[in-house]
């Protein structure tokens, strides 16, 4: 038996490495009486998640943290209308591939994780969790993920996690998970940061995601129409607190591209009260208000939107010089006079 390096397919750009003992001819090896080398370890995907189904929306996410590069891309998986999984520990991301596949062919998702588990050599390590359309609910933590290491199954939702600081983090995040209302993206962070407060992964933190999907296909996947949230923070030294402000962002951008849609179908009313939630959610975010402006002022709202017009300015007066190239656009009426009277708002 030879130690060989092996590669795992690439997920978004990140490549796995593992060591694994293969059988092999004897190599030309050095001479009788050297000591041996032990092999270098390949990086692991130690970490604490959850996977839950929102029983009154049907949406389906998951979502973690590690002290690891990249966690998002290899841990989270998720399909409208299908389910989400996560795989962990001594990671495989077949699990989330093949796991995908069988529940859209209908296996539950007990069956379908007992199924990969029993034909895979390295289960001992795995640390698996499925959630399918259904909320069943199924998880799987193998007898070598290192400590503390654990999981707890709940209603339509399992929590995990190995190599934590203590045993308590998962128990922590199935009580957070339960007790905090909201939407499912609160609900799933929630969790993370129970696990964190009561001492998360013991070697610190560095990376964290969270990916949820719609109840049922938009038929449109290529668009990004099925996935509500599909952020990732790769590298960071709080990365749980810097996903909760792309949350927020995120939230933000939705409010102003629906109202990007009601301004399209002309129910300009609508579009502004989308523009001013996205707004609320976002004031850093100068280009929102500029926006919320420029629609009032297409619907004749001139003196309503000349204080957003220059508060914007104010703090970044080169959104003053797209004002002229609106009305080709057709986003402001062609009109010489109704656009110098917005760009002299700039001081």
């Amino acid at each position: 038996m030879t130690w060989t390096r092996w590669t795992l397919p690439t997920v978004a750009g990140l490549t796995v490495l593992l060591a694994c003992c293969a059988p092999a001819r004897a190599p030309e090896g050095p001479p009788p009486g050297t000591p041996a080398v032990t092999p270098a370890r390949g990086p692991l995907a130690h970490t604490f998640s959850i996977v839950a189904r929102d029983p009154r929306t049907g949406e389906m996410g998951v979502a973690v943290q590690s002290h690891w590069f990249s966690v998002g891309s290899i841990v989270t998986w998720a399909e409208a209308g299908v389910g989400a999984i996560a795989t962990q520990s001594f990671v495989d991301p077949a699990y989330g591939h093949k796991g995908l596949a069988l529940l859209k062919q209908g296996v539950p998702a007990a069956e379908a994780l007992k199924q990969l588990v029993a034909a895979d050599e390295g289960r001992d390590g795995r640390q698996v969790a499925f959630v399918d359309a259904q909320g069943r609910v199924a998880a799987h933590t193998g007898a070598k993920a290192i400590a503390a290491a654990g999981h707890h199954v709940g209603a339509q939702y399992s929590v995990q996690a190995n190599l934590m600081e203590n045993d308590r983090v998962w128990p922590a995040m199935a009580r957070a998970y339960e007790q905090t209302s909201g939407d499912l993206a609160d609900r799933l962070m929630a969790a993370l940061e129970a696990a964190q407060q009561v001492g998360g992964d013991i070697r610190g933190k560095q990376s964290a995601a969270i990916l949820i999907v719609k109840p049922a296909s938009t038929g449109r996947p290529w668009a990004g129409a099925d996935r509500l949230f599909d952020l990732r923070v790769e590298d960071h030294p709080d990365p749980i607190v810097e996903l909760k402000r792309l949350m927020r962002l995120q939230r933000a951008y939705d409010h102003a591209n629906r109202g990007d849609e009601f301004f399209a179908a002309k129910k300009v009313e609508e579009a502004l009260k989308e523009y001013a939630a996205a707004t609320r959610y976002a004031p850093e975010i100068l280009e929102l208000p500029f926006w919320q402006a420029v629609t009032m002022a297409s619907v004749g709202k001139v003196a309503e939107a000349e204080p957003i017009f220059r508060r914007v300015f104010a703090k970044e007066p080169y959104w003053a010089d797209l004002v002229p190239r609106l009305p080709a656009a057709g986003l402001l009426p062609d009109d010489k006079a109704l656009v110098a009277r917005i760009v002299a708002l700039r001081k």
